[in-house]
């Protein structure tokens, strides 16, 4: 299943998917998901969309990083994991992207669902 979300305070849908992404795992405003990433960034030297830097803020909140067995690398879509995560809160990671999905439900700004998931941050009981 596919919300679209899109918590940008311009409405804007492209270079921001980290942030998004942030807000809805983290439960923050636009504003404060950037703040962090900002900091995190500059603490590390790095840019604010890296993954180290976004993965960094994500385990300092309780979440573990797992890699995706890519067992059929071209088959397993981000729809298929959502489905397969009917509870849990998730950042998932494609080539060049991120999504949330909690619960079974994908949270994106656009349809996300076919792209191919490489790593996900799995939120900690």
């Amino acid at each position: 299943m596919l919300e679209f979300y899109n918590i940008n305070p311009t409405g804007r849908h492209v270079g921001d998917y980290t942030v998004r992404a942030l807000t809805k795992a983290l439960d923050l405003d636009w504003e404060t998901a950037y703040a962090l990433l900002c900091l995190q960034g500059f603490v590390m030297h790095d840019m604010p969309s890296s993954n180290a830097v976004f993965g960094a803020v994500l385990k300092e909140n309780g979440f573990a990083k797992a890699v995706i067995p890519d067992t059929c690398p071209d088959c397993y879509t981000l729809e298929d994991f959502a489905n397969d995560h009917s509870k849990g809160l998730f950042v998932v990671g494609m080539s060049g992207h991120v999504a949330t999905v909690e619960d079974g439900v994908i949270y994106d700004a656009w349809d996300s669902r076919s792209e191919i998931p490489i790593y996900v941050w799995a939120k900690k009981s």
